[in-house]
């Protein structure tokens, strides 16, 4: 890791680096080149200058008539050689110069201050095969500057160089001075030799260092002009020296560069030792993390990703060994109890334990794993025997239920158990943990403290389970349940004082469902507050045009402990507007057991605001007299397991007299569940009863029947009557 983190830090610093460069190195090959254009241009610039300069002189001493002379056809030669001469020497800045013929036949000639004739104009084409005359038909040479009448060029042998001009004096802007003769005047040839001098004066007129002629081509095009010989070829190149700003731009900033380049490198130095050091400890770390990767650091037992591991090699051995393998998974019971009681240290004190009892009973080549929390898992490999996952199961019961010692306290807690076989139930890892966690499952819901092997009829189970699951959560949430009522009647059986609310769940699939085989799915899914709830809403709205009767509404032990369940019940009676007076809310004995101070506190709110409530179910659990004594009831709900077998004058006949004259005594009203028989009714009612509740009168109705039995003066006439 470390090697190829410097690898990469040393590419973006030599990108970096380059990128910077290749940027400083682009800015001044590209100032160099916009100057050498600019150099270009002015050399360009100077020659077309010169042509332009003597193209006006010729212009202007034609138009001063200082020509007229020279054009005169009727003059004798040497008067016209005389009249030339004076006329080069005062006005032409030329080392030799012609005044020729259309044909080539010289005039004219001056050479140096001397007379010149047609010898020495001949001699020129050595360098000029563009001069008036026989040199018509060639067509390889061509000017090096043209502007109009005046034709100006450099010209080189390859020894010497010569800036020639030949001026056209037929042309119009010479139309005064033109001879109307042919064989007159129709040329001027001048020429000129280029000197250092000569070239120097021009670098220092147009800015253009150490111009010169050379015999090697120079390789920048910007840096040279050529130069024709009179064949055509070119042997020799006008050139001169760029400035280069570039450069000098360059000298100005190594410094700075060089600065920067060194401000990286100790940059670079300092990150790639820190890298090397925070490679080292990562190297440790990663040492440490392969160590404990696979072992729980708080059991010091493999953890899941080692059970994982374990369990896919031994079932990849399976088709090899011939024998089968079984998977145990384990969870502690009572172990939030535990937590709860003695704390967190002491809990993980008890996994410590747990785990040490577990590894001494395995066998070598089982493994045993902390999946997580009190959850642990067991691979028993080499299953030659039917039996011997439950001898293993019945070892590990017998182990943990004996007492652990936590902080010098006796613990006792128990395991529950789920067993699933390789390859009989599956033959994979994902299938052989689910298959055990539901039989682990089925080990809790049969008391715990026991093992369980899964059976497929637990599966389809789990998914008949799931299925309600799913379907209730849809059903509350498109309002798709129902609630019946069951009247209570007063004791002589003559009026209704009261109605129990009951749930039922017509689902569109598998018909009415009653709350016996989805109230309990309920409560394990999370799916109990918002039925709840929804039961509370729809009783209120539906029993506000029943005045004067009391709603009876079933609170689940969940439902009661949840923190917010009494602001729930006032939130719901003020957005349904039904009379607190008139809700009655029915708890069974677990609900106040388990946790006595809370559950007084919330029936003391509830009374508060006027909400009456009821023990339901009365007989069949604690039955204290410290609950009726302690918590604030208003009504007592005798069971209806007292009246199904019930004698006038066996025991449960003694032990309803006796829970109806209890509730008497302490002032509470009395119900009796499961009324079926004119006979109970009798007895209740010589007992004392206050309220009854049965088939005898009705069983649980759609609200349109509550509305028509409350319409009758006496609704339960006939039953009483038969």
């Amino acid at each position: 890791m470390l090697t190829s983190t410097v690898a990469t830090l040393a590419c973006a610093f030599a990108f970096v680096s380059a990128a910077a460069v290749g940027v400083i190195v682009a800015i001044m090959l590209d100032a160099n080149r916009v100057e050498a254009e600019r150099q270009y241009d002015r050399v360009e610039a100077a020659i077309e200058s010169q042509v332009r300069l003597r193209r006006h002189r010729l212009e202007n001493l034609a138009d001063a008539g200082l020509l007229q002379p020279i054009f005169d056809a009727s003059l004798p030669r040497p008067a016209l050689q005389w009249g030339f001469a004076r006329f080069a020497s005062r006005f032409l800045d030329f080392d030799g110069a012609y005044l020729v013929t259309a044909s080539g036949k010289v005039l004219a000639g001056v050479e140096g201050g001397q007379a010149a004739g047609q010898a020495g104009y001949e001699g020129l084409r050595h360098f000029a095969a563009e001069l008036p005359g026989a040199m018509a038909t060639t067509t390889h040479a061509t000017p090096t500057a043209t502007s109009g009448p005046l034709n100006a060029f450099l010209r080189s042998d390859g020894q010497e160089t010569l800036g020639v001009v030949i001026a056209d004096l037929r042309a119009a802007s010479m139309a005064g001075a033109r001879t109307s003769s042919p064989a007159g005047p129709a040329y001027l040839v001048g020429y000129r030799r280029t000197t250092a001098s000569l070239l120097e004066d021009l670098a220092q007129r147009y800015r253009v260092p150490n111009v010169r002629i050379v015999g090697e081509r120079p390789p920048d095009r910007l840096t040279r002009r050529d130069i024709v010989s009179a064949d055509g070829a070119i042997r020799a190149w006008l050139t001169w020296t760029p400035d280069r700003p570039g450069d000098a731009m360059m000298r100005q900033f190594f410094w700075a560069l060089a600065g920067v380049g060194l401000l990286f490198i100790a940059i670079f130095a300092y990150v790639f030792h820190r890298l090397r050091h925070a490679g080292t400890q990562i190297t440790l770390r990663e040492q440490q993390i392969q160590r404990l990767a696979g072992q729980d650091e708080l059991s010091h037992l493999p953890n899941r990703r080692t059970f994982d591991l374990r369990l896919d090699q031994e079932l990849a051995q399976l088709g090899r060994t011939k024998s089968g393998l079984a998977v145990l998974m384990l969870d502690l019971d009572r172990f939030k109890a535990v937590n709860d009681t003695y704390g967190h240290n002491a809990g993980d004190e008890l996994i410590r334990q747990v785990a040490k009892r577990l590894t001494t009973i395995l066998r070598v080549g089982d493994t045993v794993a902390r999946l997580g929390g009190d959850e642990f898992g067991i691979i028993q490999t080499h299953m030659n025997e039917p039996g011997a996952s439950a001898a293993l199961g019945q070892r590990i019961l017998d182990s943990l239920t004996e007492p652990f010692e936590i902080a010098g306290v006796a613990v006792t807690i128990g395991c529950s158990i789920g067993i699933a076989h390789g390859p009989q139930d599956g033959a994979d890892r994902g299938t052989l943990m689910r298959l055990a966690d539901t039989a682990l499952y089925q080990a809790k819901n049969e008391g715990r403290n026991r093992y369980s092997f899964f059976e497929p009829q637990m599966n389809r189970a789990l998914q008949v389970k799931r299925m309600v699951e799913e379907d209730l959560r849809n059903a509350i949430n498109r309002d798709e349940l129902l609630l019946h009522y069951q009247p209570q009647v007063s004791i002589d059986g003559a009026t209704i004082v009261g109605v129990e609310a009951l749930v039922r769940w017509p689902h569109p699939v598998h018909g009415m469902i009653p709350p016996s085989e989805f109230i309990g799915i309920a409560e394990e899914r999370g799916l109990i507050m918002p039925l709840s709830e929804w039961v509370l809403r729809r009783a209120c709205e539906q029993a506000l045009k029943w005045p004067g009767i009391k709603l009876a509404v079933n609170v689940s032990p969940i439902q009661f402990r949840h923190k917010d369940f009494v602001a729930s019940v006032i939130r719901i009676l003020d957005e349904t507007g039904f009379d607190p007076g008139r809700l009655e809310l029915e708890l069974t004995e677990g609900v106040v057991v388990e946790d006595a101070d809370a559950a007084e506190n919330a029936m003391m709110d509830l009374r508060a605001h006027g909400i009456g409530l009821a023990l339901d179910d009365f007989g069949t659990g604690y039955s204290s007299l410290i609950y009726l004594r302690r918590f604030a009831f208003d009504k007592i709900k005798i069971d209806r397991s007292f009246l199904e077998y019930m004698e006038t004058t066996g025991e449960s006949a003694i032990l309803v007299h006796s829970v109806v004259h209890l509730g008497r005594a302490l002032g509470l009203r009395v119900c009796a569940e499961g009324v079926e028989t004119t006979e109970q009714h009798r007895f209740l009612q010589a007992v004392g009863c206050h309220e009854l509740q049965g088939f005898l009168f009705s069983k649980g109705v759609p609200p349109r029947e509550i509305d028509r039995l409350l319409a009758l003066d006496q609704p339960f006439e006939k039953q009483l009557a038969a």
